[in-house]
């Protein structure tokens, strides 16, 4: 099965900027796409999350930092990394970048590279926040009390449905089960076979 591409979502007012990224980033299989302005980022981010938005500073009406700002507002679209784009490089506007709630900076005229390294980064770190908020939320699911039948030691899921053991944690965890016997399993079954003396 084929593995859902990586969106981006480039925010921009300048046609030659999107042009450039857009051809770049779609080479590299990422699923590109492009607002003028931060009023259109916001109309499209009631549609769909992308996994990462790159967002111009420099914009009319509505500039980068109130456009993050709308974006962190929201509890939907908080998560997003964002990575502003600017001829900005004060250090007055980056920590303004970063109050507003951006994760890194890409400083104008850009080199394609770097932008592609810096992508690649802040995806990779999302994705592992993601599965780290996953694996917690599966460790929160376990803590909980689990009814256990006292004669079969199935568990009683929360539909009420009755599972064995290994399924109910296979399905709230990432557990992989293998099997071997205990020592004490070994003898019990198997201790006859193994004490019986060769011929």
């Amino acid at each position: 099965m084929e593995t859902a591409k990586t969106i981006i979502l480039i925010v921009d007012d300048q046609p030659a900027n999107l042009k450039i990224l857009l051809a770049f980033l779609e080479q590299h299989h990422f699923d590109v796409r492009i607002a003028e302005n931060g009023e259109r980022a916001l109309s499209m981010l009631n549609q769909y999350n992308p996994d990462l938005i790159l967002l111009d500073v420099m914009m009319p009406d509505m500039n980068g930092f109130e456009t993050c700002r709308a974006i962190k507002a929201n509890a939907a679209t908080a998560d997003i990394p964002i990575i502003f784009m600017t001829a900005l490089n004060n250090l007055e506007d980056k920590i303004e970048g970063f109050a507003a709630g951006g994760v890194d900076y890409i400083v104008k005229p850009f080199h394609q590279t770097e932008v592609l390294a810096r992508i690649n980064t802040h995806i990779t770190l999302r994705k592992q926040q993601v599965e780290l908020e996953q694996s917690l939320a599966d460790v929160k699911r376990l803590e909980e009390i689990m009814p256990i039948c006292s004669f079969c030691k199935k568990i009683r899921d929360d539909k009420g449905y009755w599972q064995q053991v290994e399924e109910y944690i296979s399905d709230h965890s990432q557990a992989v089960f293998s099997y071997d016997l205990c020592a004490e399993c070994m003898e019990e079954q198997f201790g006859a076979i193994l004490t019986k003396p060769k011929d």
